[in-house]
């Protein structure tokens, strides 16, 4: 026979109830984050828009130089194609405006060379300038102006020139 003893199965469930509320306080501790944790994420995320925000700000600003070099090159196909049947390039007046199959001269045909029928303006809502002939003895040249819209500047607001595109 088996002796019982009657202090064991009190003493053996305190025991677990103590072991649970230790394992209780334990996971509530655990459970979240401390302040000093959040605060240090948040000093992270901080510093990484820092860095990053000004790199993500300068991108329209590009978008809209490669934009304007695209139309230039698209611009400059026209030309080429104009060349082709008409003999030459057009003048500086009527200019680009003869791509439109509106130039104004008896030997210029009425065919227009660009989309929509119409000289596109740079991404800035200016006109690109046209000059037939061009500097340093070229044939012809397209500017846009940039941002400013005047001649010349620099950074951001320099010109973006046919002679630079290749």
């Amino acid at each position: 026979m088996r002796a019982i003893n009657a202090h064991t199965p009190h003493k053996q469930p305190k025991e677990k109830k103590e072991n649970l509320a230790e394992k209780n306080a334990r996971h509530t501790r655990e459970a979240g984050f401390t302040l000093i944790e959040i605060m240090v994420v948040v000093i992270i995320l901080g510093l990484l828009a820092a860095f990053v925000a000004p790199k993500l700000m300068g991108r329209p600003e590009q978008a809209r130089r490669t934009k304007a070099k695209i139309q230039i090159a698209g611009l400059e196909t026209a030309l080429k194609l104009y060349r082709l049947d008409n003999g030459a390039y057009p003048s500086t007046d009527p200019g680009l405006r003869a791509l439109t199959g509106a130039g104004g001269s008896e030997s210029e045909t009425a065919v227009s060379y660009l989309e929509k029928n119409k000289v596109p303006k740079d991404p800035w809502g200016n006109e690109f300038v046209y000059r037939s002939p061009g500097v340093e003895n070229r044939e012809y040249e397209i500017v846009s102006y940039g941002p400013d819209g005047a001649p010349g500047g620099e950074g951001k607001n320099a010109d973006i020139n046919s002679w630079d595109i290749e």
